[in-house]
């Protein structure tokens, strides 16, 4: 007899058919929603119509059904990107001129659209060199497509179709998960085989075969291309895949094939993956060898870390234990719970998400100009500083997103009578204290590192320079920060003995990198001025902390409103009722923090924009001496406030004023545009606050005497006579008011 193990059982992890796809449902505006699906009675159906269509706790308390709601509409955002990327190339084959550029990337700027000849809009089109006539971009596409290994206009042809039939993908993969076979929620839930799939199969293999084509297209390619041969005899990038000849006459352990790697003499590898440091001399970025090195370094890594979570044999760890083994002397029962909060709601889920992708963006602005990527892209100042603005502004609506998430599942998801003494709700037991130290912290910043800009002017305007906060004068050097930046510095050698240069010039220590006449980077001083605007920072994001921390701890209730988890994560002002509240919801609170992050990210590219320009960007003449484009004067400017205003903000209108009837008219009109729109945006809630102010201080000044009443609760003038003003008498001619949402309570007057 032959005796087997048990056949594991097979689960069964999607449904067929479980939705009709109906076309007619589709048709019908609202069809989610009981109430919107009526139709319209007032311009609120407009809004209830775009703000709920994708708020699919509002559809149904399913969480199966929510699960694949989000699951099917994240393949229709897949969509939108590779759309997106299809216009990109397409753009990029059709109207621009890259080739040109390819061939002198110095000398010709980089356009990929052309504006025809309506009403005057040619006007835009400027001269990039090379002699053709269009919006220069700054974008980056160039210098990617570039370290890509792409040579012609033909390859962007063919990318923008794939890319358009990933697309169409997509949207089939989207309607094929919801309607044909979508996945059970245990299949969402199954978070070791997800970290293990995502780990191993998308970062991994992704990584990978990243650096697989980084070393046998995107290395040859760049190697012909620095040595100045015409894009045109380049072998194509499928010569160089399947002609290991061809790869060894630029590489020659080629070659020997995978001898190397099996016999563990990787070292014959090193004239391809390499470990310099430093940028190219000749492009200005990272060395394209150091980068297919990186690329398979972490590759192997990743496909490490995909084995690592308990799946279907008893090894590896199980995420619940690990949460669960997190226990500390403050935290009570630590991260108890946790799992279960984590995979039943996806409010939470994504609040992390967000704000580690947001951080991450963040870091990556830093390392865009620090240590940047793309050959020629360092001297292309300003996509340069697009690039830095896009990636902190993404960033910073990532890290608002991920306070509105966790708001909407401390109002949705969260069980207060599930969860004692854990982690959470241990930091929800001390919010007063938390919210008023932070409160405390604000305060002191605010008041000290705006102090020092306002010491420096008062004592600028006296006269008295040696009094000031200045390298010349009193200072107030960043010593951590300068150790940290001695410390990388002096790392090549020390702490990194196989780098032959630091990871980014930044830190010092190197000499600058020009290409083209133009500075790439140099190491960058800190020293006063640097000192006191980082302490802004330091205010600014304090301040959008506190207000989005303070929403999320008081998501659910408040002193005020302790039922607050009952109205829901937005609501309007409640009226007299409860003394006056408003922009007290959830959702008041991410907006009046989405206010202080664009302060704190405005300041934070403000800085950007003129550290770069004093200290870094400029030209070098033949005799080494470099030009900075505001000549160095950071350091001695920007430590007052009439110094930001006269030397940075004022001291380039000019471009911006004259540049009506210019190329650059586009941007001249794009800035009068946006600060109406930011201005409007947010001072309709500064308004708000003064018309409710200047509403009282009226009707006190119409009143010669006034006597408020007690009642607090008020529903009308009848009631409000009834409940409050007939309860104490009032003599002849005097009236009862209920001010409604204006005024916290109702009064009385003659």
């Amino acid at each position: 007899m032959i005796i087997r193990s048990p056949e594991p059982e097979v689960k069964i992890l999607v449904d067929r058919d479980p939705i009709k796809t109906s076309f007619e449902e589709w048709a019908r505006p609202g069809h989610f929603s009981r109430t919107i699906a009526k139709g319209p009675d007032t311009t609120t159906w407009i809004w209830n119509l775009h703000a709920d269509a994708h708020d699919f706790d509002s559809h149904t308390s399913d969480l199966e059904e929510i699960s694949r709601k989000v699951f099917s509409a994240h393949f229709g955002q897949l969509s939108i990107i590779f759309l997106w990327l299809s216009g990109m190339y397409f753009h990029g084959a059709r109207f621009s001129n890259y080739e040109a550029w390819l061939s002198d990337p110095t000398h010709i700027g980089p356009s990929a659209q052309v504006v025809w000849p309506i009403v005057g809009q040619e006007i835009l089109n400027g001269d990039v060199g090379g002699g053709f006539r269009g919006i220069q971009i700054t974008s980056g596409f160039f210098q990617l497509w570039r370290a890509s290994g792409i040579t012609s206009e033909l390859q962007l042809y063919c990318t923008a179709i794939g890319a358009l039939i990933f697309a169409a993908l997509m949207l089939f993969a989207g309607w094929f998960h919801y309607h044909k076979a979508a996945p059970k929620l245990a299949w969402f839930q199954d978070v070791e085989s997800m970290l293990n799939h995502h780990l191993a199969g998308l970062l991994g293999l992704g990584s990978l075969s990243w650096a697989g084509h980084q070393v046998h297209v995107s290395l040859p390619i760049n190697q012909f291309l620095n040595a100045g041969v015409d894009p045109k005899e380049i072998p194509l990038p499928h010569e160089f895949i399947l002609n290991r000849d061809l790869l060894a006459q630029l590489y020659p352990s080629f070659a020997e094939g995978a001898t190397p790697f099996f016999t563990l003499n990787w070292s014959k590898y090193a004239e391809f993956l390499t470990f310099r440091g430093g940028l190219d001399p000749v492009t200005g970025g990272l060395w394209l060898t150091d980068i297919a090195h990186h690329h398979l370094a972490i590759a192997i890594l990743f496909l490490i870390a995909g084995h690592m979570y308990r799946t279907n044999w008893g090894i590896g760890h199980g995420l619940k234990d690990i949460l669960e083994a997190h226990k500390g002397p403050f935290t009570g029962q630590g991260h108890k719970g946790l799992y279960e909060i984590l995979t039943t709601s996806w409010h939470a889920q994504l609040s992390l998400n967000l704000a580690m992708l947001g951080s991450l963006t963040i870091v990556v602005a830093h390392h865009m100009y620090s240590m940047p990527p793309y050959p020629y892209l360092a001297t292309d100042y300003g996509t340069q500083l697009s690039l830095f603005t896009h990636h902190m502004w993404i960033g910073g609506f990532l890290i608002v997103g991920a306070a509105a998430h966790a708001a909407i599942f401390m109002v949705r998801d969260y069980d207060p009578t599930t969860r004692y003494n854990d982690l959470l709700d241990r930091v929800l037991r001390h919010r007063d204290a938390i919210i008023s130290h932070l409160n405390w912290v604000c305060i002191f910043l605010g008041f000290h590192s705006f102090g020092l800009y306002i010491h420096n002017d008062t004592m600028s305007a006296l006269g008295r320079p040696q009094d000031m906060f200045s390298d010349t004068a009193i200072q107030l050097q960043p010593v951590f920060a300068q150790w940290i930046q001695n410390t990388h510095a002096l790392a090549p050698g020390g702490t990194a003995p196989g780098a032959t240069a630091s990871t980014s010039l930044t830190w010092g220590g190197g000499d600058l990198v020009a290409v083209g006449g133009k500075v790439a980077l140099l190491p960058i001083p800190l020293g006063t001025a640097d000192f006191l605007v980082h302490h802004i920072h330091a205010f600014t994001i304090h301040v959008t902390v506190l207000i989005l921390l303070k929403g999320v701890l008081f998501a659910r209730s408040s002193r005020l409103i302790p039922d607050k988890a009952n109205l829901g994560f937005r609501f309007p002002c409640d009226g007299p009722g409860r003394g006056g509240t408003c922009q007290v919801s959830a959702w008041d609170h991410v907006f009046l923090g989405l206010f202080w992050m664009y302060n704190s990210i405005s300041v934070v590219i403000f800085h950007f924009s003129w550290k770069m320009q004093s200290d870094v960007w400029g030209s070098i003449s033949d005799q080494g001496v470099v030009t900075h484009i505001t000549g160095g004067n950071f350091a001695q400017s920007s430590i007052t406030i009439n110094g930001w205003l006269r030397d940075f903000l004022w001291a380039q209108a000019s471009q911006v004023i004259q540049s009506y009837g210019s190329s650059l008219s586009a941007y001249g009109l794009f800035f009068p545009r946006c600060s109406f729109c930011m201005g409007f945006k947010f001072n309709v809630s500064i308004q708000r606050a003064w018309l409710l102010a200047r509403t009282y201080r009226i009707h006190r000044l119409g009143s010669k005497k006034i006597k408020s009443c007690s009642c607090y609760s008020a529903k009308s003038l009848e009631h409000c006579t009834r409940t409050c003003c007939r309860s104490n008498p009032l003599p002849s001619g005097w009236n009862c008011h209920n001010m409604g949402v204006l005024l916290s309570k109702n009064y009385c007057s003659r």
